[in-house]
């Protein structure tokens, strides 16, 4: 093999990837699965899309080995085929948002709303853990907590919140996450638990950012 076969076959690899990454959709299916396995059902009603083109898309990403799945009964059920694959995403996140100024912008007013709501970020946890004083929130769905949670957080999906506030204590300080910074269920849960007087603030991350600087402390590979 020439130097130029080589190169062109290597970088051909490469742009099946980035072609595969062209449909917001799939960008967007990739982003779900970090949190966890879900079926084909699951993820169509989360994307707002057809069970069939769900399943199209799912298998685009099936062919670039981006994702795998198993079957579960009838059910189809799909995850990120391992740890690379989450941080492509959220590499893909810092560098659009270094490149185009409008994304963070959209994220500040629509998720971070810095003059109605208090944002914080993992160095901020871990000192708010350390005082003792606090109740850590997952309003992600049930089936994400229990596939990974930060340890010591409690599950209260956003959709059970306004049902178990009495469970909640007013003399603590509620720290809410759910899926990262472009997950609004978070900063919802912090709207409502001020609304009915709790000290609330929003984990500006979720539990891949979590993981990665676990993984970064520890120097795991």
């Amino acid at each position: 093999m020439q130097s130029r076969e080589f190169k062109d076959s290597i970088y051909y690899h490469f742009s099946r990837v980035g072609k595969t990454l062209n449909s917001p959709k799939r960008i967007e299916l990739l982003d779900i699965l970090s949190q966890g396995p879900k079926s084909v059902e699951m993820l169509a009603k989360e994307t707002e899309m057809s069970v069939a083109n769900t399943s199209q898309h799912l298998q685009t990403l099936l062919e670039v080995r981006l994702v795998k799945f198993r079957k579960e009964g009838t059910f189809a059920v799909y995850q990120l085929a391992n740890r690379k694959v989450c941080d492509l995403i959220q590499s893909l996140q810092k560098v659009a948002e270094d490149r185009f100024e409008e994304i963070n912008q959209l994220r500040k007013d629509f998720i971070e709303r810095p003059n109605q709501l208090e944002s914080i970020g993992l160095e901020a946890l871990l000192k708010r853990i350390d005082s003792g004083n606090i109740t850590l929130v997952d309003v992600r769905p049930k089936s994400e907590y229990d596939a990974r949670h930060i340890p010591g957080a409690i599950s209260i999906p956003i959709e059970d919140l306004n049902k178990k506030l009495s469970e909640l204590s007013k003399d603590k300080e509620i720290i809410a996450y759910c899926r990262g910074p472009y997950c609004v269920s978070a900063t919802e849960a912090v709207e409502l638990l001020k609304s009915y007087g709790f000290q609330a603030v929003r984990l500006e991350v979720g539990i891949q950012h979590w993981e990665k600087a676990k993984q970064n402390q520890f120097n795991l590979k």
